[in-house]
């Protein structure tokens, strides 16, 4: 089965107190730079990959889009999605991603909010997203960055006072299954290299455009912690078209 965290209530609760949750895009320190990299969604065809709260469905919507759809395999999230941004041109549907299936050139933009970390197969997942674009769509992604995921723990080094020494990197190119520990919950997710990342795209008929590692926002500064997020990169943002 595929897994599910973000159903199991514990976990789930602890999401929704999180800033991203409470003030949607404006509480994602990566969403100004992200915002850049969108298509102009005038009477487009849109797929949001692990939609979460939907709040780019909803950004989609309003910037134009003709259609869009919203999938994640959490049903808590889906119910959150459907009661803060709902839609008439928007359509939540409860699937793993790795599961759904669509003809050939049926989305003209496809879009996915740090979740691919959460998918074992993703060369599998590019390959799909391929045939469902329309040639000319666009693909713009963001996960956890690589340094974050190498090691598994995704938390720093502390010295004998709790104050932060480094943050660990290891086992960088043996790529897979990490164990890792998410708002205080043991989570598992997959760890590939940058390459991987970027090659399985031009394998797979994509023209890159724009990848970013994004800083902390400035007006973000003052939020505890924020400023140890300049000591190593924790996302990475991708924009790519399919040729053809």
């Amino acid at each position: 089965m595929r897994e599910n965290k973000y159903d199991d209530c514990v976990f789930f609760q602890k999401y929704s107190e999180m800033n991203r949750s409470r003030q949607g895009l404006a509480g994602a320190g990566e969403w100004y730079k992200l915002e850049k990299l969108l298509p102009d969604f005038q009477g487009l065809s849109v797929l949001d990959l692990g939609c979460g709260y939907g709040w780019h469905c909803k950004y989609a919507v309003e910037h134009g889009a003709a259609y869009v759809l919203g999938t994640d395999i959490s049903h808590k999230m889906l119910e959150a999605a459907a009661r803060k941004n709902p839609g008439p041109n928007i359509e939540y549907r409860q699937a793993a991603m790795e599961d759904l299936q669509f003809a050939d050139a049926y989305f003209d933009v496809v879009l996915s909010s740090l979740a691919f970390h959460y998918v074992a197969d993703f060369t599998s997942l590019v390959r799909n997203i391929s045939h469902w674009l329309k040639p000319g769509g666009r693909f713009v992604f963001s996960v956890e960055h690589p340094v974050f995921t190498a090691y598994g723990s995704q938390d720093w080094y502390y010295d004998e006072n709790g104050n932060i020494l480094h943050f660990p990197i290891d086992n960088y190119y043996l790529e897979g299954k990490r164990d890792a520990i998410f708002l205080g919950e043991q989570v598992t997710k997959y760890h590939r290299t940058l390459t991987t990342y970027l090659e399985t795209l031009i394998a797979n008929g994509f023209r890159l455009q724009h990848v970013v590692e994004p800083q902390p926002p400035g007006h973000m500064m003052d939020i505890p912690g924020m400023k140890d997020e300049l000591r190593r990169p924790m996302m990475l943002l991708v924009s790519a078209t399919r040729e053809g």
